[in-house]
Protein backbone atom coordinates (compact mmCIF):
# COMPACT_ATOMS: atom_id res chain seq x y z
CA UNK A 1 0.00 0.00 0.00
CA UNK A 2 1.30 3.45 -0.93
CA UNK A 3 2.26 5.85 1.86
CA UNK A 4 3.09 9.53 2.30
CA UNK A 5 3.96 12.00 5.03
CA UNK A 6 1.64 14.81 6.09
CA UNK A 7 3.04 17.84 7.95
CA UNK A 8 0.93 20.48 9.72
CA UNK A 9 3.09 23.53 10.44
CA UNK A 10 1.80 25.59 13.36
CA UNK A 11 3.03 28.54 15.37
CA UNK A 12 3.73 26.39 18.43
CA UNK A 13 4.02 22.82 17.12
CA UNK A 14 4.86 20.99 13.91
CA UNK A 15 2.69 17.88 13.64
CA UNK A 16 3.53 15.03 11.33
CA UNK A 17 2.00 11.68 10.36
CA UNK A 18 2.63 8.73 8.10
CA UNK A 19 -0.54 8.26 6.03
CA UNK A 20 -1.64 5.39 3.81
CA UNK A 21 -3.69 5.75 0.62
CA UNK A 22 -6.93 5.11 2.51
CA UNK A 23 -6.32 8.05 4.84
CA UNK A 24 -5.29 6.01 7.87
CA UNK A 25 -2.72 7.48 10.23
CA UNK A 26 -0.07 4.80 10.76
CA UNK A 27 2.19 6.77 13.11
CA UNK A 28 2.28 10.40 14.21
CA UNK A 29 4.58 12.72 16.10
CA UNK A 30 4.93 16.40 16.93
CA UNK A 31 7.83 18.69 17.70
CA UNK A 32 8.09 22.31 18.83
CA UNK A 33 8.16 24.90 16.06
CA UNK A 34 10.76 27.12 17.76
CA UNK A 35 9.99 29.91 15.31
CA UNK A 36 12.58 32.16 16.94
CA UNK A 37 15.33 29.96 15.42
CA UNK A 38 14.30 30.96 11.90
CA UNK A 39 13.05 29.38 8.70
CA UNK A 40 16.17 27.34 7.89
CA UNK A 41 16.01 25.59 11.25
CA UNK A 42 12.29 24.85 10.88
CA UNK A 43 12.82 23.32 7.44
CA UNK A 44 15.74 21.25 8.72
CA UNK A 45 13.63 19.87 11.57
CA UNK A 46 10.70 19.13 9.22
CA UNK A 47 13.16 17.01 7.24
CA UNK A 48 14.27 15.27 10.44
CA UNK A 49 10.64 14.68 11.45
CA UNK A 50 9.95 13.17 8.03
CA UNK A 51 12.82 10.72 8.43
CA UNK A 52 11.70 9.92 11.98
CA UNK A 53 8.14 9.13 10.89
CA UNK A 54 9.37 6.86 8.10
CA UNK A 55 11.60 5.04 10.57
CA UNK A 56 8.78 4.70 13.12
CA UNK A 57 6.54 3.25 10.41
CA UNK A 58 9.33 1.00 9.11
CA UNK A 59 9.02 2.47 5.62
CA UNK A 60 12.15 3.21 3.55
CA UNK A 61 12.25 6.88 2.55
CA UNK A 62 12.56 5.81 -1.08
CA UNK A 63 9.17 4.06 -0.85
CA UNK A 64 7.29 7.22 0.14
CA UNK A 65 5.27 9.06 -2.52
CA UNK A 66 6.19 12.42 -1.05
CA UNK A 67 5.57 14.93 1.70
CA UNK A 68 2.61 17.33 1.91
CA UNK A 69 2.79 20.42 4.12
CA UNK A 70 -0.04 22.59 5.43
CA UNK A 71 1.26 26.14 5.97
CA UNK A 72 -0.67 28.67 8.11
CA UNK A 73 -0.57 31.58 5.71
CA UNK A 74 -0.43 32.67 2.09
CA UNK A 75 1.52 30.46 -0.30
CA UNK A 76 2.65 30.41 -3.91
CA UNK A 77 2.49 26.73 -4.79
CA UNK A 78 4.00 27.24 -8.24
CA UNK A 79 7.17 28.73 -6.80
CA UNK A 80 7.09 26.50 -3.73
CA UNK A 81 7.10 29.59 -1.54
CA UNK A 82 5.45 30.67 1.69
CA UNK A 83 4.55 34.25 0.76
CA UNK A 84 3.49 35.40 4.23
CA UNK A 85 3.03 33.42 7.43
CA UNK A 86 2.32 35.94 10.15
CA UNK A 87 2.37 33.67 13.20
CA UNK A 88 5.90 32.42 12.52
CA UNK A 89 7.23 35.60 10.90
CA UNK A 90 7.85 34.23 7.41
CA UNK A 91 7.87 36.40 4.28
CA UNK A 92 8.78 34.99 0.86
CA UNK A 93 10.41 31.84 2.23
CA UNK A 94 11.22 29.08 -0.26
CA UNK A 95 9.95 25.80 1.15
CA UNK A 96 9.71 23.16 -1.56
CA UNK A 97 13.16 23.31 -3.15
CA UNK A 98 15.21 23.30 0.10
CA UNK A 99 13.12 20.47 1.57
CA UNK A 100 13.30 18.37 -1.57
CA UNK A 101 17.09 18.75 -1.46
CA UNK A 102 17.15 17.52 2.14
CA UNK A 103 14.80 14.54 1.85
CA UNK A 104 15.03 13.60 -1.85
CA UNK A 105 11.24 13.33 -2.12
CA UNK A 106 8.56 15.42 -3.88
CA UNK A 107 7.15 18.13 -1.62
CA UNK A 108 3.59 19.48 -1.97
CA UNK A 109 2.25 22.63 -0.29
CA UNK A 110 -1.14 23.97 0.69
CA UNK A 111 -2.62 26.50 3.07
CA UNK A 112 -3.26 24.77 6.42
CA UNK A 113 -7.02 25.47 6.41
CA UNK A 114 -7.24 24.00 2.91
CA UNK A 115 -5.26 20.96 4.02
CA UNK A 116 -7.62 20.43 6.97
CA UNK A 117 -10.60 20.82 4.63
CA UNK A 118 -9.15 18.21 2.30
CA UNK A 119 -8.65 15.81 5.19
CA UNK A 120 -12.22 16.19 6.41
CA UNK A 121 -13.65 15.83 2.91
CA UNK A 122 -11.49 12.76 2.23
CA UNK A 123 -11.94 10.58 5.32
CA UNK A 124 -13.70 12.76 7.89
CA UNK A 125 -17.20 14.19 8.08
CA UNK A 126 -17.30 14.67 4.29
CA UNK A 127 -16.29 11.13 3.34
CA UNK A 128 -18.16 10.12 0.18
CA UNK A 129 -19.23 13.64 -0.78
CA UNK A 130 -18.21 15.34 -4.02
CA UNK A 131 -18.38 18.92 -2.72
CA UNK A 132 -17.90 20.49 0.68
CA UNK A 133 -17.19 23.81 2.36
CA UNK A 134 -15.04 23.39 5.45
CA UNK A 135 -14.68 26.03 8.13
CA UNK A 136 -12.33 26.05 11.12
CA UNK A 137 -13.30 28.32 13.99
CA UNK A 138 -10.19 28.95 16.04
CA UNK A 139 -8.09 32.05 16.68
CA UNK A 140 -9.28 33.06 13.22
CA UNK A 141 -11.80 31.66 10.75
CA UNK A 142 -10.16 29.35 8.23
CA UNK A 143 -11.98 28.09 5.17
CA UNK A 144 -11.52 25.58 2.40
CA UNK A 145 -13.57 24.47 -0.59
CA UNK A 146 -13.33 20.89 -1.84
CA UNK A 147 -14.72 20.01 -5.26
CA UNK A 148 -14.46 16.44 -6.57
CA UNK A 149 -12.05 15.58 -3.73
CA UNK A 150 -9.68 18.38 -4.70
CA UNK A 151 -9.04 21.75 -3.08
CA UNK A 152 -10.29 24.68 -5.11
CA UNK A 153 -7.42 27.12 -4.58
CA UNK A 154 -8.26 29.90 -6.99
CA UNK A 155 -5.90 31.66 -9.40
CA UNK A 156 -3.26 32.53 -6.78
CA UNK A 157 -4.16 30.31 -3.83
CA UNK A 158 -6.64 32.70 -2.20
CA UNK A 159 -9.74 30.57 -2.76
CA UNK A 160 -11.87 29.67 0.24
CA UNK A 161 -11.03 32.68 2.46
CA UNK A 162 -14.48 32.73 4.07
CA UNK A 163 -13.11 34.34 7.20
CA UNK A 164 -12.54 37.55 5.27
CA UNK A 165 -16.03 38.05 3.92
CA UNK A 166 -16.77 41.63 4.99
CA UNK A 167 -19.94 41.34 7.08
CA UNK A 168 -19.94 44.90 8.46
CA UNK A 169 -17.77 47.58 6.78
CA UNK A 170 -17.98 49.66 9.97
CA UNK A 171 -17.07 46.74 12.23
CA UNK A 172 -13.98 45.95 14.27
CA UNK A 173 -10.54 45.99 12.59
CA UNK A 174 -9.39 42.67 11.15
CA UNK A 175 -5.80 41.41 10.85
CA UNK A 176 -6.16 41.56 7.06
CA UNK A 177 -6.37 45.37 7.25
CA UNK A 178 -10.09 45.73 6.60
CA UNK A 179 -12.98 46.00 9.05
CA UNK A 180 -15.87 43.76 10.02
CA UNK A 181 -14.68 40.50 8.47
CA UNK A 182 -16.46 37.29 9.49
CA UNK A 183 -13.33 36.47 11.50
CA UNK A 184 -13.98 39.48 13.76
CA UNK A 185 -17.33 37.99 14.79
CA UNK A 186 -17.21 34.20 14.71
CA UNK A 187 -13.65 33.26 15.68
CA UNK A 188 -12.64 32.67 19.29
CA UNK A 189 -10.85 36.01 19.15
CA UNK A 190 -13.96 37.76 17.83
CA UNK A 191 -16.26 36.17 20.39
CA UNK A 192 -13.95 37.23 23.23
CA UNK A 193 -13.73 40.76 21.80
CA UNK A 194 -17.51 41.13 21.64
CA UNK A 195 -17.88 39.89 25.20
CA UNK A 196 -15.15 42.21 26.44
CA UNK A 197 -16.75 45.18 24.68
CA UNK A 198 -20.11 44.27 26.21
CA UNK A 199 -18.70 44.11 29.72
CA UNK A 200 -16.97 47.46 29.28
CA UNK A 201 -20.16 49.06 27.98
CA UNK A 202 -22.17 47.85 30.97
CA UNK A 203 -24.32 45.04 29.52
CA UNK A 204 -25.81 42.90 32.29
CA UNK A 205 -23.70 39.78 32.76
CA UNK A 206 -22.07 37.41 35.22
CA UNK A 207 -19.01 37.23 32.95
CA UNK A 208 -15.79 38.98 33.96
CA UNK A 209 -12.97 40.16 31.71
CA UNK A 210 -10.40 38.37 33.88
CA UNK A 211 -11.99 34.93 33.34
CA UNK A 212 -13.36 35.23 29.81
CA UNK A 213 -13.33 32.11 27.62
CA UNK A 214 -15.41 31.04 24.64
CA UNK A 215 -16.58 28.01 26.62
CA UNK A 216 -17.68 30.25 29.49
CA UNK A 217 -19.52 32.60 27.12
CA UNK A 218 -21.53 29.75 25.58
CA UNK A 219 -22.28 28.32 29.04
CA UNK A 220 -23.47 31.74 30.21
CA UNK A 221 -25.75 32.03 27.18
CA UNK A 222 -27.37 28.66 27.95
CA UNK A 223 -28.39 29.78 31.45
CA UNK A 224 -29.83 33.08 30.19
CA UNK A 225 -26.97 35.52 30.70
CA UNK A 226 -27.86 38.63 28.68
CA UNK A 227 -24.38 39.34 27.34
CA UNK A 228 -23.65 35.66 26.68
CA UNK A 229 -26.82 35.36 24.62
CA UNK A 230 -26.05 38.55 22.68
CA UNK A 231 -22.54 37.41 21.78
CA UNK A 232 -23.51 33.87 20.80
CA UNK A 233 -26.42 35.18 18.74
CA UNK A 234 -24.18 37.64 16.88
CA UNK A 235 -21.41 35.10 16.23
CA UNK A 236 -23.92 32.50 15.01
CA UNK A 237 -25.88 34.95 12.88
CA UNK A 238 -22.77 36.18 11.10
CA UNK A 239 -21.43 32.67 10.57
CA UNK A 240 -24.75 31.43 9.20
CA UNK A 241 -24.95 34.41 6.85
CA UNK A 242 -21.36 33.98 5.68
CA UNK A 243 -21.92 30.29 5.03
CA UNK A 244 -25.07 31.11 3.07
CA UNK A 245 -23.11 33.50 0.84
CA UNK A 246 -20.51 30.81 0.14
CA UNK A 247 -23.09 28.06 -0.34
CA UNK A 248 -25.17 30.10 -2.79
CA UNK A 249 -22.05 30.27 -4.96
CA UNK A 250 -20.76 26.69 -4.53
CA UNK A 251 -24.00 24.74 -3.88
CA UNK A 252 -22.19 22.14 -1.71
CA UNK A 253 -23.45 18.82 -0.42
CA UNK A 254 -21.97 19.49 3.00
CA UNK A 255 -20.70 22.30 5.21
CA UNK A 256 -18.25 21.04 7.83
CA UNK A 257 -17.46 23.15 10.89
CA UNK A 258 -14.49 22.39 13.13
CA UNK A 259 -12.07 24.12 15.47
CA UNK A 260 -12.24 24.96 19.15
CA UNK A 261 -15.39 27.09 18.93
CA UNK A 262 -17.27 24.17 17.33
CA UNK A 263 -16.90 22.25 20.61
CA UNK A 264 -19.93 24.24 21.78
CA UNK A 265 -21.98 21.67 19.84
CA UNK A 266 -25.69 22.34 19.39
CA UNK A 267 -25.39 25.65 21.24
CA UNK A 268 -23.54 26.83 18.13
CA UNK A 269 -24.88 24.56 15.39
CA UNK A 270 -28.60 25.14 16.02
CA UNK A 271 -28.49 28.96 15.69
CA UNK A 272 -26.03 28.72 12.77
CA UNK A 273 -28.38 26.37 10.90
CA UNK A 274 -31.31 28.72 11.63
CA UNK A 275 -29.37 31.70 10.23
CA UNK A 276 -28.26 29.66 7.21
CA UNK A 277 -31.91 28.79 6.54
CA UNK A 278 -32.84 32.48 6.57
CA UNK A 279 -30.10 33.64 4.22
CA UNK A 280 -29.37 30.84 1.74
CA UNK A 281 -31.51 30.03 -1.30
CA UNK A 282 -34.08 27.33 -0.44
CA UNK A 283 -32.72 24.79 -2.93
CA UNK A 284 -29.19 25.39 -1.66
CA UNK A 285 -30.45 24.69 1.88
CA UNK A 286 -32.09 21.47 0.68
CA UNK A 287 -28.78 20.15 -0.64
CA UNK A 288 -26.40 21.21 2.13
CA UNK A 289 -25.99 19.52 5.49
CA UNK A 290 -24.16 21.47 8.21
CA UNK A 291 -22.19 19.02 10.34
CA UNK A 292 -19.34 19.03 12.89
CA UNK A 293 -15.86 17.99 11.80
CA UNK A 294 -14.69 14.53 12.85
CA UNK A 295 -10.91 14.45 12.56
CA UNK A 296 -10.09 17.12 15.14
CA UNK A 297 -6.40 18.02 15.29
CA UNK A 298 -5.56 15.25 12.81
CA UNK A 299 -7.38 16.90 9.88
CA UNK A 300 -4.35 18.96 8.88
CA UNK A 301 -1.83 16.11 8.69
CA UNK A 302 -4.32 13.82 6.92
CA UNK A 303 -5.13 16.47 4.32
CA UNK A 304 -1.46 17.35 3.87
CA UNK A 305 -0.68 13.67 3.31
CA UNK A 306 -3.49 13.50 0.74
CA UNK A 307 -1.65 16.10 -1.36
CA UNK A 308 0.99 13.48 -2.19
CA UNK A 309 -1.49 10.91 -3.49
Amino acid sequence: MKKAIGIDLGGTYIKGALIDEQGNILVKEQISTLKELGADDILRRIAELTRQLAQMGEVPMSDLLGVGIGIPGFIDERQGMAVEVINIGWKKILVREPLERMIHLPVFMENDANAAALGEAWVGAGRGTASAICVTLGTGVGGGIVLNQKIWSGSNHMGGELGHFVMDPEGAPCNCGRRGCLETFSSATGILRMARDGIESGVTTTLTIEELSTKGIFEAAVVGDELGQMVVAKASEMLGRGLAMAADLINPEMIIIGGGVAKAGDDLFIPVREAFLRYALPRVVEAARIVPALLGNDAGVVGAGKLAF
